[in-house]
């Protein structure tokens, strides 16, 4: 099982840049892919970015293109979610989250194991 806590979100004006980050417990951390999704206020949780377990391989919407970049580091277990150039509408609860398989995909439904999301205010 592999279990996951988010941290590094806050509140931050329009144009400025966060990193949450995301550890796991476990000993099979580089064999899950592991995405970044959010929930906007009101809204339905949507992916954001997600990389194969071996960092190789790359997804990411077409929302924050340019502006968010994923990265993993096996040895500690951590994945995180560089976050430049924000907006308000970037505003969001962020989850990162485990994939079964070590192979890269935007499907939500693939994704098994969840932390508690870390809260993302972008002011104008």
């Amino acid at each position: 099982q592999v279990q996951l806590g988010e941290s590094g979100g806050g509140l931050v004006q329009a144009g400025g840049a966060l990193r949450p980050s995301c550890v796991a417990s476990g000993r099979t951390f580089r064999r899950h892919a592991m995405g970044w999704f959010r929930q906007p206020p009101g809204e339905e949780r949507e992916f954001v970015v997600a990389t194969s377990g071996s960092g190789g391989n790359l997804y990411h919407t077409g929302a924050v293109e340019g502006r968010f970049t994923i990265s993993r580091n096996n040895a500690v277990n951590t994945v995180s979610l560089q976050m430049n150039s924000l907006r308000p509408e970037d505003t969001a609860v962020y989850y990162c989250a485990a994939a079964r398989t070590g192979t890269v995909t935007r499907r939500g439904e693939a994704y098994v194991f969840w932390g508690q999301g870390t809260q993302v205010t972008v002011s104008s």
